[in-house]
């Protein structure tokens, strides 16, 4: 019985990633704030942000030098995952537009572009995943409650007043 509910969370738990991928991935392609954070993107542009990220987090988690590399490391894999969600286009919002271009949907064009984009997640994830357990498995346990915290809403790291 215990297999059957570890199974279950697992699934659980690589279904809301991958939902949570494609929603950021999907947000991010509509973001009109900083156009630079858009499908165009430069590795350089990302580098820079990813480093004040893991300094941030650095900070509020008392990381050593190789949990930032584990962290960095994080990073460069949603990058690279990202990159491919993305694809060869240069703007994701005239492909989504495409779909809603004539008087119905384009299903099939949208079929293809959600297989299109599952593939990607079953295919970039399992690496994701490793990743993000080197990271996490190398915290120690109070600075995995302050995760664990920050999830919960509590003391946010990013929290104004």
């Amino acid at each position: 019985m215990k297999n059957y509910f570890e199974l279950n969370i697992r699934r659980v738990l690589f279904v809301a990633l991958g939902a949570t991928l494609i929603v950021g991935g999907l947000s991010a392609c509509g973001h009109q704030r900083d156009r630079a954070w858009g499908a165009n993107v430069t590795q350089e542009q990302f580098v820079q942000q990813r480093d004040k990220v893991v300094e941030r987090a650095a900070s509020k988690l008392d990381l050593n030098a190789e949990q930032k590399k584990l962290l960095a490391a994080v990073g460069d894999k949603l990058f690279e995952q990202r990159k491919a969600m993305i694809g060869q286009t240069t703007d994701p919002r005239a492909e989504l537009k495409s779909l809603i271009a004539g008087p119905k949907l384009d299903t099939a064009k949208a079929q293809a572009l959600i297989m299109d984009k599952t593939t990607v997640l079953q295919t970039r994830s399992p690496e994701t995943l490793a990743a993000l357990a080197a990271f996490y498995d190398s915290l120690n346990p109070t600075q995995q409650q302050k995760i664990r915290d920050l999830m919960d809403g509590r003391r946010g790291w990013f929290h104004h007043g």
